[in-house]
Parts: C-alpha cells; sequence; structure tokens
C-alpha cells in the first residue's frame, strides 16, 4: 500500500559558491512570470542538456559550436537550480515526485552530455564512458544515504553541480583555441587529461564515502551481544550455585 506521509531528506549544500547562488536564484524566482512553474524549468533543464550532447557532437565539425554548449549547460542550470526553488517559494512542494523527477532528469542529461563529449572527439570514448560510470556510482551513493541516513548531499567536499558546470564551461572555451597539451613531452587529449583526473577524485571521494557511511550506519544499527547457549554441564553448574 503506498503511503501518503513522506519524511524528506535534509538538504544539506555545503559547495563554494552555494551562498551566493542562494541569493541569486531567490531574487531570481521572486521576478519569474506567474504562468512559469516547476515543471517548466525541469523540462527546460533537461532539453537544455539534450542540445548540450547535440552541440557538443556539432563541435567535431566546427569548434565555435562549444560556445552553444555553453549557453545549454548555462540554461541547465537555471532551470535545474530553480524548479525546486520556486516551488519552496511558491510553497508548491512535492517532495517525492520533485526528488524522483530532479534526479531521473540528471541522469539522463548527465548520459546526453558525455556521449556528446565523446562523439565530439575532444574525449576518448573510454575516458568518457569511465567518468560516465564513476559519475553515477557516486550519485547513487547520494541517493543511498539520502534513503538510509536522511541526509541528502547536494555538494561533496565544496564542490556542487554549479561548480561543475563553470568548470565544464571554462573547460569549452580552452577547448576552442587548445584541445591538446603536452604532459612530460607527450600530447593528450585536454579533456582527456581532465577526465582522468574526475575519475580519480571522484573515485576517492566515493570509497571514502562508502566506508564513512557504512561505518555511521552500523555504529546506529549495532546488533546486541548474543549469549553463549549453555549446555546441561552449565546449566547443572549455575543451579547448584545459586543460592535458595
Amino acid at each position: 500500500m503506498k503511503s501518503k506521509t513522506f519524511n524528506d531528506a535534509e538538504r544539506e549544500q555545503t559547495s563554494i559558491l552555494a551562498p551566493l547562488e542562494r541569493v541569486v536564484l531567490r531574487g531570481l524566482v521572486q521576478r519569474l512570470p506567474g504562468w512559469v512553474n516547476s515543471d517548466h524549468l525541469s523540462v527546460l533543464g533537461l532539453v537544455a542538456m539534450l542540445l548540450a550532447g547535440v552541440f557538443y557532437a556539432m563541435s567535431r565539425q566546427n569548434s565555435l559550436m562549444l560556445h552553444l554548449v555553453n549557453v545549454c549547460i548555462f540554461l541547465n542550470w537555471f532551470g535545474d537550480s530553480l524548479d525546486g526553488t520556486l516551488a519552496r517559494y511558491r510553497d508548491r512542494l512535492r517532495p517525492r515526485y520533485g526528488f524522483y523527477v530532479d534526479h531521473i532528469i540528471d541522469t539522463f542529461g548527465t548520459l546526453f552530455l558525455i556521449v556528446g563529449l565523446a562523439v565530439s572527439g575532444y574525449m576518448s570514448e573510454r575516458v568518457a564512458a569511465a567518468v560516465l560510470i564513476v559519475f553515477l556510482m557516486l550519485a547513487i551513493n547520494s541517493y543511498l544515504a539520502a534513503y538510509a541516513l536522511g541526509v541528502f548531499k547536494i555538494s561533496q567536499w565544496k564542490m556542487g553541480p554549479t561548480e561543475m558546470r563553470l568548470l565544464l564551461m571554462v573547460g569549452n572555451v580552452f577547448l576552442v583555441y587548445r584541445p591538446y597539451t603536452k604532459i612530460l613531452g607527450h600530447r593528450y587529449l585536454l579533456y582527456d587529461v581532465g577526465g582522468v583526473i574526475a575519475i580519480v577524485g571522484m573515485g576517492f571521494i566515493l570509497v571514502f564515502l562508502s566506508i564513512q557511511n557504512t561505518h555511521t550506519l552500523y555504529e546506529l544499527e549495532r546488533l546486541p551481544q548474543r549469549r553463549a547457549p549453555r549446555t546441561p554441564l552449565i546449566e547443572a553448574i549455575a543451579a547448584a550455585t545459586e543460592p535458595d
């Protein structure tokens, strides 16, 4: 039976830009027209990521398409960050619906973006696949922790979605002019180097949080100590030594 009661997980956002972002979002929601609702913004975020993947793929032939990718990443931030803020501002919260829709959109959006990046040739397919896998594993860890611990961490170690978008946008500008870099005399794709750094960083955070969350849950749900079963001989000795 489906329950109508739901305890929303506590949201934890401790990224570098979070204080500034909150001020900007509050200002934006106050200026949005009444006919715009959270669903419109969620759809905007999804479509923006789909188009970002398309423009990444098109940048294989024309690097100037990377500027359009950046426009789409900005639109994704606008839609993805404002949908929940608008719902809270207008007191139109739907915690379960919002949580599910927001993060399934993030899942598809990330897939569109990474596939487009792999098609573009600016990142090799293997590195792109590894980035996608580790990113999704880290996301799964966050969802499991939200269920098991009641805390949903939007950011990890001062890095959140907004900071990641900003880094990607800056990187795209570099790609237009310098898609390769040299390390120890060897030439590599700039985004392959960035991708490997991201894989190592996210992988380390994933392992650390997995151990931390497991330890926290173990301490919260410690099993009581079991008494060793008594043999007939021990029972007889215990009965004989008990006072009358």
